[in-house]
Formats: structure tokens, sequence, C-alpha cells
């Protein structure tokens, strides 16, 4: 829409000194002639900005131009509103809506924030997340390294790493940075994250975000097909959406989907105690019966082993 590409120029020359009309034109994947329509219109909208021509030339906003807050109407404010909302309940403080307090000071249509819509991004190990996220924070504006020790499913590290990018994603907080041990960009879970301390500075590369898209960072290994019981439809429906399964005639539900690898496929199945039958593929049905008969091994009366 115009008028949101309008409110992305204008925040980016809010953000950046000058920048040019191909630079903007590549941005929001339009042309430049829509670009220098764009920039007309926030000109007429009473926006001073500046074109300058030439090898070095650009737009600009006008030095010492203060925003008219009338551009952003009550409904964008109750949503920026709801957004900072949502960070401050990562960090445990008031200062992203103190923030939005002095941007909306004096606007008399401002309403305090819609009640209705409750963003809570903290998680149950708030306590130990939130000077974690702050470290790192802080880590990425000065361009420090971190380092820590590490816990993946494969091994447990120490790690040095230069600090990118915060990214909340899959429920949980990630950071985006160039691992030396493993040169190159890696995605780290914070709560699996020990020992965080800050490091040297270091020279900041040419980076761009992941692809955080499921089938990249999962690749679908299996192709997993169950029969489930009716009274766990909640969470086929849950865990893999309404669209993964169908009753059969005799009551059951016959679940399809995708798994990463063949653990996940096991502890899958055995989750559902015995009200799930894994059907294919079938060379995991030995799989299964291993699991379950090494847990009754340990779970034998002393007096039989």
């Amino acid at each position: 829409m115009k008028i949101d590409r309008m409110i992305g120029i204008l925040s980016i020359l809010l953000q950046q000194e000058k920048v040019t009309a191909p630079y903007l034109a590549e941005k929001f994947e339009v042309s430049r002639r829509t670009i220098n329509r764009d920039i007309e219109a926030l000109c007429i909208a009473g926006i001073p900005l500046v074109t300058e021509s030439g090898q070095n030339g650009g737009v600009s906003i006008m030095e010492g131009y203060k925003i008219d807050r009338a551009l952003f109407t009550t409904q964008d404010m109750q949503a920026i509103l709801a957004g900072l909302r949502s960070l401050d309940s990562v960090s445990g403080t008031n200062q992203y809506v103190q923030l939005m307090e002095k941007l909306s000071a004096g606007a008399s249509n401002l309403l305090a924030g819609d009640t209705h819509i409750l963003i809570d991004l903290s998680s149950w190990y708030k306590s130990a997340l939130s000077p974690k996220i702050e470290l790192l924070h802080s880590a990425i504006l000065t361009a420090n390294k971190v380092s820590f020790t590490y816990f993946s499913p494969k091994e447990e590290s120490r790690r040095t790493v230069e600090p990118y990018d915060l990214i909340f994603q899959w429920a949980g907080w990630y950071l985006w940075g160039w691992c030396e041990r493993r040169e190159e960009f890696r995605l780290f879970k914070l709560m699996r994250m020990t020992n965080l301390a800050l490091g040297e500075s270091f020279e900041k590369r040419a980076v761009s975000l992941p692809d955080l898209s499921a089938k990249q960072l999962f690749p679908p290994q299996f192709q997993v097909t169950a029969k489930v019981e009716p009274v766990y439809k909640w969470r086929l429906i849950e865990e893999f959406g309404p669209e993964s399964f169908h009753a059969l005639p005799d009551g059951m539900l016959f679940f399809s989907g995708e798994f990463v690898d063949k653990q996940s496929v096991v502890g899958w199945i055995v989750s559902f105690g015995g009200g799930a039958e894994l059907l294919e593929p079938v060379a995991l049905r030995q799989e299964v019966l291993r699991f379950v008969e090494g847990i009754a091994q340990k779970y034998k009366p002393f007096s039989e082993t």
C-alpha cells in the first residue's frame, strides 16, 4: 500500500542521513518513478525533503525538522505501543512504553494502547533470559565479541561469537552471529547458553539475516504416517494443523507429517503412550519397540534384575 511505503521511506530517512532513490526503489521493490511520486507526496504532506543530484546526491530530511505526530493515526500508534509493550515483557522494565510516552507527548488523540491485544514475549525462565538479552543487545550495539558455553544435542562447547542480531522465532530467542570455531554464521538458542561474557571489539562483516523457514533449518528426512486415538485430536491440531489428519471409519485419526530425524519420530510416537501406532516408515517400528523395551528394562522390579 502507498501509505505503508511512504511511512517506510520516512522511517529510513529518520535513521539515515541521506539515501538515493535507486536504493529506496530496490528496498520497496518498486520503480524509481514510484519512489519519486512518493517523495513528492511526502513533501505535499508537509515533510520537507531535500533532494540533491550528483555523485554524492540523494534524498534527506531538512536539518532540524521535527516530525508532526499527525502522520500516524490513533490505530497506528496503538499498534506501535503494543509492539513496544511486547519488548518490555522481555526486559522486565517499562523503558519502551516510556519511550512511546515521550514520542506521543502532547498528542491529545493518542489512546493508552489497545488493551485487547496483549503480547508477552517472556518465557518461564524470564529471570535467566532477560540479562542475556540485555548483554547481547549491548554487545551488538558496541560491536563486542561474546563468549559462552553452549549446549547442543551433539556436544557441550565454549564458543566465541561476533553478535549481529537477536531474533525471536518459534517461541524462543536466538542469537545470529559469526562463530569463530565454525568459521561461519550460526544461530544460537539463548536458553542453551551459560557463562556469558563480553569480549574484545571486532570489525563488523557484511551480513544478511538467516533463512528462518522450517524447511531450511529443519529439513525433513522422514515422511511419517500413524494412527492416533481421537482423544489426542487437540495435539495434532496444535502441533501440525487440522490438515495433517483425517478420521477413519473406526474413529481413529490417520496422521501424515514430516520429521527431521529418527529420534524425533520415535519420541513423538512414544509420547502418546499407547495412544498412537506408527505405520510408516516401517523400518522405524522396530526402533519404537527397542525404545519401549529399553524403558521397560529400566523399570523392572529389582528382584527380577
